[in-house]
């Protein structure tokens, strides 16, 4: 029987100085580092001028049975990623996001890209994350055959409407 597994992930923000006249820094995932312990808040990895790195808690990666067919696809791109959903941040203060959920299936991604209050960021997956996904799929992955479905035989209802539910109304005609 098929079973869920989980990994849990920090990931790393980059914080970069930019010209804009509304903004005064750009904001966005770099990283995901597999094993990475739970954290309250962020904490500062590396800073060098104008740029900063940013470890910005812990999520988890999780996979399931069903949906090992993303997980393949994934990984037969040239560079596999690891999909980050940041949602916006309460503090005024702080990061105009905050990371939500990570995610290794593109189809789950494309779904929090449709309510359009997600923002979805792709960094490159790390050969431990890779390896482990993989081994995911090579125990869980079954292909399922595409079967074409079946149209249902028209019945006309008898009642000259050609069972689309019209009636004949009066006038219909310029005779």
């Amino acid at each position: 029987m098929a079973k869920n597994e989980s990994m849990r992930v920090g990931v790393v923000v980059e914080r970069r100085k930019i010209d804009h006249p509304w903004q005064e820094y750009a904001w966005r995932p770099v990283a995901v580092v597999p094993g990475a312990p739970s954290t309250d808040g962020w904490r500062l990895l590396h800073e060098e001028g104008e740029r900063a790195r940013y470890l910005a808690g812990g999520l988890s990666i999780e996979l399931f049975p069903g949906e090992t067919g993303g997980y393949r696809h994934n990984l037969s791109q040239k560079v596999p990623v690891v999909f980050v959903i940041l949602r916006s941040g309460d503090d005024e203060s702080g990061p105009p996001f905050k990371p939500f959920h990570t995610t290794v299936c593109p189809y789950e991604a494309e779904e929090y890209l449709d309510g359009g209050d997600d923002t979805v960021e792709a960094v490159p997956m790390p050969e431990a994350i890779a390896a482990w996904v993989g081994a995911y799929v090579a125990a869980y992955h079954r292909d399922v055959p595409f079967k074409k479905r079946k149209r249902k035989p028209h019945r006309a209802r008898g009642d000259g409407s050609g069972g689309l539910g019209l009636e004949d109304t009066e006038g219909g005609s310029d005779d």
